[in-house]
């Protein structure tokens, strides 16, 4: 590979890496509000399907991205990623905490109280999400490279599919279990929330499959790579 290819795929890297990040602080910013959508109508556990945290919107981005990097870029470099999120993470809740502790002047638009109902629970909620979603990127590419070195870099939906199932699950079950344990949600909702979660999040991974399929099949067409291929950064 040329020296300007390698400087493209840089390239290419740090903007699936900075889509990763921004991905994982707005989910932990915006995971307050709920929203429904009832394609069925069946209840699980006393809960609808689908009435889930709209921060679960952005989450798959996140798993799609991780394993599009470990495909193409190698399980270093996924790595790599997942403990840049966690720092930045870190870094908006301290922002966010600063803030909160700042008083509003009686003119604000937005006073105290408004800001403390908004963000006030942020620091759980980035807590939470930050364990489970630690627990869940390690889960998600620890599988995908397990199957990827099994089927010597062949089915790539099976690994994709295995990896974010089972990381799916453990980011819904871990992040579940630490905000009702917070009192952020209650107990009698975290079975139907935990179902419509991961159902929900299944879903949507069955869906990204084919732009995961296309991505790769780009990358591999631009940078002339062969199947089982990575791409060694500089």
């Amino acid at each position: 590979m040329t020296l300007k290819d390698k400087l493209a795929a840089q390239k290419i890297y740090l903007l699936l890496a900075a889509l990763f990040i921004t991905s994982l602080v707005v989910s932990n910013l915006i995971f307050q509000k709920f929203f429904y959508w009832y394609p069925l109508d069946i209840e699980i556990f006393g809960a609808k399907l689908f009435e889930i945290s709209v921060g679960i919107l952005p989450y798959p981005i996140t798993f799609l991205i991780t394993d599009l990097i470990s495909e193409i870029y190698g399980k270093k470099r996924a790595n790599q990623v997942v403990v840049t999120g966690i720092f930045a993470s870190l870094f908006s809740l301290g922002i966010i905490l600063l803030s909160n502790y700042a008083p509003a002047t009686s003119w604000s638009p937005v006073g105290d109280s408004m800001f403390s109902t908004v963000f006030g629970n942020t620091a759980i909620a980035v807590f939470a999400s930050m364990l489970a979603y630690l627990f869940a990127q390690f889960v998600d590419i620890q599988i995908y490279h397990f199957w990827k070195r099994l089927t010597k870099g062949k089915h790539l939906w099976l690994r994709n599919n295995f990896s974010t199932f089972t990381s799916q699950f453990v980011d819904t079950l871990t992040i579940l279990l630490l905000l009702c344990s917070f009192d952020i949600i209650a107990w009698d909702r975290f079975y139907g929330l935990l179902v419509a979660g991961f159902l929900f999040k299944v879903l949507i991974a069955i869906i990204d499959t084919p732009f995961l399929y296309l991505g790769v099949y780009l990358f591999r067409k631009r940078f002339n790579l062969k199947v089982n291929e990575e791409i060694e950064l500089i």
